[in-house]
């Protein structure tokens, strides 16, 4: 037996299920899940066997559903059951899975009525269902039993709330007939997280076994105690009908038969029973597909949008034609010109800010790290005038010279100017790699054709290495031309008369004072701030010509220190492996702290890049590098100088230092101007003028453009989508206009649900709901000490009068000695005599 409900639905999803499928996507309808929620023996596993069309879950008296059981419903062409912890084994039969329930509960649950939040997952394949999430819940308990925790109401409630608070679970608030229904728990739960109604129903179960003469008709018709959805009312099979074998399909004719020839329910039979139940949850997923429809829509539409074009292309291609070859390749190449000059020369359109590109990279090389390593390059102090000592001695030989020798200078300029020839190499070298990574970069839009990317690459890495070994000829050779001859007229040389009037340092003071203004702006983070003083924070740096500064933010309002760049130099910091950020630090040459108890200063910044940029912002203001001690081939040697030696050695040294600032102003001048017009512009000019010529001498044309597997793919799956998106939003169109939404109910007054009223009866006529002073008595009664001492079963035996609204009689089933205890109870919780005269008529069952 299938639920014949869902027949209607399952071609409707499965078009869809079909056409997503075609295009490689998942119909993420994300149907609502269905929780069937209901206090203990309310028959909710009777509900959702019915809703399946097969019996599959345990039964008994008592707490039977143990776990929460989530039962995935997934269509399929033939019919089996797969628990997820038996993954791979198929069941059949469905007395196997029910079985299988069983043991899976005990087996977390222990076999003594424990309970767990733990959920045995199943999933049914079956051709009569729809992708659905059922989720039968434990029923609601406030006494514990066996093995069941004090807290076993608390317990049961939370893990009912984990699933009915999904705003996608629609909640079957179950409910036995001959119970009260305004003190219903599932009805209250319900209210909790669905306080509008929108999505809370109301099922009436166990209609068949009302005393006789009682009915629940005017709760069903929604007059009484009303709810925004309403009730439908359900008869299931008794435990007598499931030992006797009754299925489900007799179970449903004879649900059907009860409601025609019952008096109080004939005119509402057709809104009534298991068949209407699930019509009305097929509704509620309809509207839920039609609600979702637009949003799929506007994602088909606005993919089907993108690929308009590009499937254009591809439809009246013909991977075999020769001239549509030649003309792809007069395209790609023209591309990769236009995409290199754009990256080097800059562009803007579709500007990059994400990282630097090929040109901006360069420039930071020619203007931050080619001074940078100029200065490196920079010899030790001592050992300089230890060279310019031996050099006036040798030059002097035997005789005591009374004149500073010209020689001794050019002798220990020349050995300065053949340092240059090193960091003037290693310039080329990082032009060089920043160009063979940009040629990669633009070659990546020749993905389609790995012939032609990799030929092209080859090509104009060749060319560019033959530039390479160009520009690093010119520049030996312009260092060669600085060897030649050594200028002593040039403008900006001092002299001999005023390099006797200066200091090495007073010289660079003066350089740096000089430079006015700021230098460098940017945030650093100090490292070596103790744990006791907060550890390692950011501040934005300020560097001038004079001092180093920092402050609190970058409004440079409140300054924390300023540190004077007298003495200063910059040391290299290995990164730690604790840290992301890339160091430096500076540190006094004179031994003195730097900053408060700190002999040193170490900063950081995110990147090698920033801290390169801040070293040769450094070096501008005069703050060099530390120089690595220089170690002496010979035994060391202690000399001292007599004072005219010493002032000989003090005018060639400022001489050097005068010459050598000319030498390395022409050469950050003349570098620059070297690679890019040895390299970079003859690199540009080659691939606009010649690169064509050389891939067409290169070999078959036709291989170059041989598209690659991927490509091929693509191309089959451009169009492949195109057509199913197509496709997919006729169907959506066609769903739209055969389906209908059913507007929700307009909303009721369910006050009665939060006022907690009383018992309500459903008897002859419209009753009264009892009041909450005579609700708390009940539920005080059943927990007092005289109940529990007496064994008793507790039975309120009561009338509700409309003229004095209040209870008319009350009595304990069990022992006399119980009976003659009541009257005190009545006392105490009603404050009156119990009534002598009880009408048997009118009696509730507390379980």
């Amino acid at each position: 037996m299938g639920n014949r409900g869902m027949e209607d639905l399952i071609p409707l999803v499965n078009r869809l299920q079909d056409a997503f499928s075609s295009i490689g996507q998942s119909c993420n309808l994300d149907l609502p899940q269905i929780a069937v929620v209901g206090g203990q023996s309310a028959g909710k596993s009777s509900v959702l066997e019915n809703f399946v069309g097969r019996d599959f879950l345990p039964r008994g008296s008592g707490i039977v559903t143990r776990r929460p059981l989530v039962l995935q419903l997934i269509n399929a062409n033939a019919e089996w059951a797969e628990f997820l912890h038996c993954k791979g084994k198929k069941f059949t039969d469905f007395e196997e899975v029910r079985q299988e329930i069983e043991a899976e509960t005990d087996r977390v649950t222990g076999a003594n009525k424990g309970i767990s939040p733990v959920p045995i997952n199943l999933r049914v394949y079956s051709p009569n269902v729809l992708n659905l999430t059922l989720i039968d819940l434990p029923g609601i308990t406030k006494v514990p039993v066996g093995d069941q925790p004090a807290d076993i109401e608390h317990q049961i409630r939370d893990m009912i709330m984990q699933f009915i608070c999904r705003e996608s679970c629609l909640i079957l608030a179950v409910t036995p007939a001959n119970t009260d229904l305004a003190n219903s728990d599932a009805l209250k739960l319900a209210k909790d997280v669905d306080p509008q109604g929108q999505r809370t129903i109301g099922v009436i179960t166990k209609l068949d076994l009302m005393d006789e003469g009682t009915d629940a008709r005017d709760v069903l018709e929604n007059k009484l105690l009303p709810l925004r959805r309403g009730y439908i009312g359900v008869v299931n099979r008794s435990q007598k009908d499931i030992d006797g074998k009754k299925d489900i399909k007799a179970a449903l004719a004879a649900e059907r038969k009860f409601f025609l020839t019952h008096p109080a329910y004939r005119h509402i039979a057709d809104s009534m029973g298991t068949p209407h139940l699930q019509k009305v949850l097929n509704q509620q997923l309809t509207n839920h597909i039609r609600d979702t429809l637009p949003a799929f829509r506007s994602k088909l539409q606005s993919q089907l949008l993108s690929l308009d074009r590009e499937a254009e292309e591809y439809r009246h291609y013909r991977p075999d034609d020769p001239s549509r070859k030649t003309k792809a390749l007069l395209q790609m190449v023209q591309q990769f010109s236009v995409d290199f000059e754009k990256r080097i020369e800059g562009s803007g359109d579709q500007v990059d800010t994400v990282e630097l590109s090929g040109g901006a990279k360069i420039n930071r090389i020619f203007h931050e790290r080619f001074p940078f390593e100029l200065v490196k390059m920079e010899c030790d102090e001592k050992e300089m005038r230890r060279e310019i000592s031996y050099a006036i001695k040798n030059i002097h030989g035997i005789r005591t010279g009374l004149f500073t020798p010209d020689m001794a200078f050019e002798a220990i300029v020349k050995k300065q100017v053949v340092k240059i020839k090193e960091p003037c190499i290693k310039c080329i070298d990082l032009v060089v790699q920043e160009l063979i990574n940009t040629v990669r970069q633009c070659s990546n839009k020749l993905d389609s054709f790995p012939h032609l990317r990799e030929e092209t690459e080859r090509i104009v890495t060749s060319h560019i290495r033959d530039r390479e070994s160009q520009a690093k000829e010119q520049v030996l050779l312009l260092i060669d031309v600085q060897l030649a001859y050594i200028n002593t007229n040039h403008e900006d040389f001092i002299g001999f008369a005023n390099a006797q009037q200066r200091s090495s340092q007073a010289n660079k003071k003066s350089s740096a004072g000089n430079q006015v203004g700021v230098i460098r702006k940017g945030w650093l983070t100090i490292n070596n701030i103790s744990i006791m003083k907060g550890g390692a924070k950011e501040y934005w740096f300020v560097l001038t010509a004079e001092s180093l500064s920092w402050f609190k933010d970058d409004e440079e309002k409140e300054k924390k220190y300023m540190l004077p760049l007298d003495n200063l130099k910059v040391r290299d910091v290995e990164k730690s492996f604790m840290s992301s950020k890339h160091m430096f630090a500076i540190f006094n040459t004179e031994q003195r702290n730097v900053f408060k108890d700190n002999r040193f200063l170490e900063l950081a910044c995110d990147t090698l890049e920033e801290v390169e940029s801040w070293r040769a912002s450094l070096l501008r203001a005069g703050v060099y590098p530390e120089r690595a001690a220089v170690s002496s081939s010979g035994p060391a040697e202690n000399f001292s100088m007599d004072p005219q030696l010493e002032r000989k050695v003090e005018t060639i040294r400022n001489l050097v230092d005068s010459y050598m600032a000319i030498v390395n102003k022409c050469i950050r001048d003349l570098m620059p101007k070297t690679i890019m017009h040895l390299m970079i512009n003859n690199v540009k000019d080659f691939i606009n003028a010649e690169l064509l010529a050389q891939l067409y001498s290169a070999g078959d044309q036709n291989a170059l453009m041989d598209e690659s597997q991927e490509q091929v793919q693509r191309r089959e799956e451009v169009l492949r989508t195109h057509h199913a998106l197509k496709e997919a939003l006729a169907i959506i169109g066609d769903i739209s206009t055969t389906t209908i939404s059913t507007p929700l109910p307009p909303p009721v007054d369910n006050s009665w649900l939060h006022a907690g009223a009383g018992e309500t009866r459903l008897s002859r006529g419209a009753s009264s709901p009892l009041t909450r002073r005579n609700q708390q008595f009940n539920s005080r009664l059943q927990q007092s000490q005289i109940v529990q001492k007496n064994h008793l079963f507790p039975v309120v035996l009561s009338r509700w009068s409309s003229e004095t609204r209040s209870l008319q009689g009350i009595c304990l089933w069990g022992s006399s000695p119980g009976l003659r205890c009541l009257s005190g109870l009545w006392r105490s919780f009603l404050g009156a005599d119990p009534p002598s005269d009880l009408d048997t008529d009118w009696i509730w069952w507390l379980r």
